[in-house]
């Protein structure tokens, strides 16, 4: 477990507004701006707007790369949008800066490599943030109803002329691989022919909150408390939000990555994650150095080389089906309980 440095105890009055804030970021989330555009990076694009599974407008780019039948679908960190998170201004500043985390988060050179390397994105903000519309009141879930944008995206490209008969992988940070693995448990038949997924730094809700609580001096026995002020607002406890358990349904390769010393969350989470994908074809790389978690999204850009292989191992395969439009699928919803 990463070492805490011991911070003055706070008083009550301040860790009751400290976990009311808290619980109000999961009934009402804030969102990241966009803030910066694949035309800076040089790149033409399309603006996008798909519906989830269940209807939810979504916007996003798609970023052509000419001559490529290869595609990419990119899903963003929680508390980001397509564009990253303005870690550097506030109120996203204070919000993070206890973690050592206030420094800005540009994902654009994320889509700028990925282009380079031969391959087509689709880059799109969950619901509640960036520029897609609110959905469930506005909530978090954690990945819960986050899952039909990401069964969303992979049934809009396969509606597309241009993209139906592409070779597909996923690029699913944070939320974004949480959501997927949510998708993956909920509507399972929408991944077939997807070849793999890369995915950066997915965390258990109660085991970021945790750490959140920690670095802010909050007893650790409070985050009952905690627990109970989210559910009142979104209906949903800790014990529902279950990116662990949700790994388990994981049936494609699946590369992750983690800042190991990361102050917001303990490797074990991603570790147990790892574990629970029952894929034998699965690699787990940590990143040292740095406590910052945000550093961890920083890592495509600044060494892509491990990434950019596994995908082009597992998109070149022979013999394995590219997804189709055959393949939409109108599986069930499972319940998550």
């Amino acid at each position: 477990m990463t070492e805490l440095h011991a911070v003055p105890a706070p008083a009550e009055e301040q860790i009751d507004r400290t976990l009311q804030a808290m619980a109000d970021s999961f009934g009402r989330q804030l969102r990241s701006p966009i803030l910066h555009w694949p035309s800076e990076q040089g790149l033409d694009y399309q603006d996008i707007t798909f519906p989830a599974l269940d209807g939810v407008p979504l916007e996003g780019w798609f970023i052509p790369a000419a001559g490529s039948d290869k595609l990419i679908i990119a899903n963003h960190p929680m508390g980001f949008s397509r564009s990253g998170i303005p870690a550097h201004l506030e109120p996203w500043k204070s919000i993070w800066s206890s973690s050592g985390n206030d420094f800005e988060v540009n994902l654009l050179p994320d889509y700028k490599i990925l282009h380079d390397a031969g391959y087509n994105v689709l880059a799109y903000d969950l619901r509640n943030f960036g520029l897609s519309s609110a959905a469930n009141g506005g909530i978090g879930s954690s990945g819960i109803f986050e899952a039909r944008d990401v069964a969303g995206s992979l049934a809009y490209a396969r509606s597309r002329l241009d993209t139906r008969g592409m070779t597909t992988g996923l690029f699913s940070r944070c939320l974004g691989c949480s959501s997927t693995f949510a998708a993956m448990t909920q509507f399972p038949d929408v991944f077939d022919g997807i070849r793999c997924l890369v995915g950066p730094q997915p965390v258990t809700m109660k085991t970021i909150v945790a750490r959140r609580l920690a670095v802010l001096g909050v007893p650790a026995g409070r985050i009952d408390d905690l627990e109970q002020r989210i559910i009142l607002q979104t209906s949903i406890g800790f014990a529902r939000r279950a990116p662990q358990e949700w790994a388990r349904n994981v049936r494609v390769p699946a590369f992750l990555y983690q800042v190991h010393d990361d102050v917001l969350t303990d490797p074990s989470d991603v570790q147990t994650m790892f574990d629970n994908i029952p894929v034998a074809d699965k690699k787990l790389q940590w990143i040292y150095g740095t406590t910052r978690r945000w550093d961890g999204y920083l890592e495509f850009q600044r060494h892509p080389e491990p990434m950019l292989d596994w995908f082009a191992t597992h998109m070149s395969l022979l013999g394995v089906p590219a997804m189709t439009d055959s393949r939409r699928s109108s599986a069930p919803v499972v319940t998550m309980s």
